[in-house]
């Protein structure tokens, strides 16, 4: 199905009508709509592949039957910022990493910005955060997929998936704690020894 999905995107801005696509793709197409009744359609006149939601006879002459199982994407850059922060706010209330590292970061950030440490060393500090947490979403995913997969029981593959996640997440949390100990410690340990 992905393959027909890529194949599609890249054919369907040449044609209109899968009909005039080259044979073996139009054959694809056809056989996969015949076995499965669940379709969805896409608009030509759009330029990306947006994909309409299903329904069982199109009502609108330029919208054709094009694959099953596909996604609808947003329609919007607005509607892409609001499920992209449905993303982050998923995981900031249920995950409790997450949240640790958010407000590692935070510290992180705003411990660099009282020690005055400079803008290169501040954007180092401040990306290390970030991939930190960006793993930890990332994580977050592989676990809700897998868990999607596997249901209630359990499976070697799975336990491998999310634990090479787990470890992604604390292999890149040790770096970003040994880059914060390069860049933050000298300063603060200056300013301790100034008070003292």
């Amino acid at each position: 199905m992905v393959i027909i999905g890529l194949l599609l995107h890249y054919e369907l801005s040449t044609y209109t009508d899968y009909q005039r696509l080259p044979l073996s793709l139009s054959h694809i197409i056809e056989s996969n709509r015949k076995t499965n009744p669940t379709l969805f359609l896409i608009d030509l006149n759009m330029e990306s592949s947006t994909i309409a939601p299903a329904v069982k006879e199109s009502s609108h002459p330029k919208q054709k039957i094009i694959r099953n199982l596909a996604w609808q994407v947003a329609p919007n850059l607005f509607l892409s910022f609001k499920y992209a922060w449905a993303g982050v706010r998923y995981a900031f209330t249920t995950q409790r990493n997450f949240r640790i590292h958010t407000f590692i970061g935070i510290l992180a950030v705003s411990l660099g910005a009282f020690l005055g440490i400079e803008a290169m060393e501040m954007a180092v500090i401040t990306m290390t955060c970030a991939i930190v947490m960006v793993l930890e979403l990332i994580n977050t995913a592989i676990e809700s997929v897998v868990d999607l997969t596997v249901k209630q029981s359990y499976h070697e593959l799975a336990k491998i998936a999310k634990d090479c996640a787990a470890g992604a997440v604390l292999v890149s949390a040790i770096a970003a704690l040994i880059v914060a100990a390069f860049i933050l410690l000298p300063p603060l340990l200056q300013r301790i020894m100034l008070i003292m």
